[in-house]
């Protein structure tokens, strides 16, 4: 699954990190999948087969690591709602020994200095209306057991400049040292309304809830999170409060009709799902009483590059398990798209209905409420 600032992992695919005033961790929670190192090592896998049928025509001792090819991996997602854009870009490697020593080797996955980078913003009809350089920072977040490769420190490109939405932006890299041009595109996601809730989190025994949204142009794919917040008062001291939230994915493939449309998004959802969410989340404590308070309603949206993606490394029932690496970088691999994030304007507090079913229904009536 996918939490939006900067991505933790080695090359985590994040709808998330969706920023609105703080670090929602996980837009997947839209795809915290880590099979971005999957799909290079799928396409380095169909460059050393077409190595392998060139040369065994021709000749009978074959070296992999004869000619040497600069693949370069590109990771980036904008949201016009950050602060900072950060774009994650390294290199596949090839070399003779241990592959998997290679990757804990710093130089083997990284450019140094050798980089020029840019966002190059248009308007619709490619009108350039300005460069953006990006800047180079260490994040040191990367923990032990990410992934396979080296660790505390990450390379990472970022610009503080604000996006448009309106605009068109191309990720440009250049090789200072052998003049090889990388390319990515993308528009931006839209900003969308909220229609429904408008004024409390209400979850009504036996019945369903509804949420309602306009579509947001760009916008392929759709998360909707639930976050809950609620109050922990310790029984031997009421005045020692604590407030504290869980989170609920209601769903997270809602997809945009592939014709445009004007029709908002209309669901409905059992509010069953709401109380058995509750009581798998949040754990029975006799020490203990607690008060819900209020809910966010989080959506989290991908653009049709990144929801592409995430249909390509979603897990499969068949038999036929490989599948084709899916990339939009041209002269190298990875994906440059975009999402957008948001939550209702307003405090959405929990109804009394529902204050009155955490208290009697089953699997949340030994919880406190």
């Amino acid at each position: 699954m996918v939490t939006f600032g900067t991505p933790r992992n080695e090359i985590g695919v994040d709808i998330g990190d969706v920023n609105i005033g703080q670090n929602y961790d996980n837009f997947i929670y839209l795809c915290r999948c880590e099979n971005f190192t999957s799909m290079r090592s799928l396409s380095l896998l169909t460059f050393f087969l077409i190595l392998l049928m060139g040369s065994t025509s021709c000749n009978k001792d074959l070296n992999v690591n004869a000619d040497w090819q600069d693949i370069t991996v590109v990771y980036g997602l904008l949201d016009q709602t950050d602060d900072t854009t950060f774009i994650k870009i390294t290199k596949a490697f090839l070399g003779p020994g241990d592959a998997m020593q290679f990757a804990k080797i710093r130089d083997s996955s990284y450019y140094r200095d050798s980089l020029e980078t840019y966002l190059a913003e248009y308007t619709k009809d490619t009108t350039l209306v300005r460069k953006i350089d990006l800047s180079t920072i260490t994040i040191h977040n990367k923990e032990k057991g990410d992934s396979i490769f080296f660790y505390p420190d990450q390379i990472m490109y970022y610009t503080t400049a604000r996006l448009n939405q309106d605009y068109i932006y191309q990720l440009y890299i250049r090789n200072k040292r052998s003049g090889k041009v990388v390319i990515g595109w993308t528009a931006l996601v839209h900003q969308f309304e909220i229609l429904r809730p408008q004024t409390q989190a209400s979850f009504p025994p036996g019945q369903s809830f509804q949420v309602k949204w306009t579509q947001a142009k760009e916008g392929k794919r759709y998360q909707l999170l639930i976050r809950f917040f609620y109050d922990e008062y310790l029984i031997a001291d009421p005045k020692i409060r604590e407030t504290k939230f869980a989170d609920w994915i209601v769903r997270s493939d809602i997809k945009s009709p592939d014709v445009p449309t004007t029709q908002p998004f209309d669901l409905h959802f059992a509010s069953e799902g709401f109380y058995s969410f509750v009581g798998q989340k949040i754990q029975k404590d006799s020490t203990v009483s607690r008060v819900a308070r209020y809910c966010d309603f989080i959506f989290s949206v991908a653009a049709a590059e990144m929801s592409t993606y995430m249909d390509v490394n979603e897990p499969t029932l068949s038999l036929v398990q490989e599948r084709p690496a899916y990339t939009n970088i041209i002269n190298g691999i990875g994906l440059f798209s975009s999402r957008y994030g948001r939550k209702q304007y307003d405090t959405l507090f929990v109804s009394q209905i529902t204050k009155d079913e955490l208290k009697v229904h089953p699997k949340t009536k030994d919880l406190g409420f």
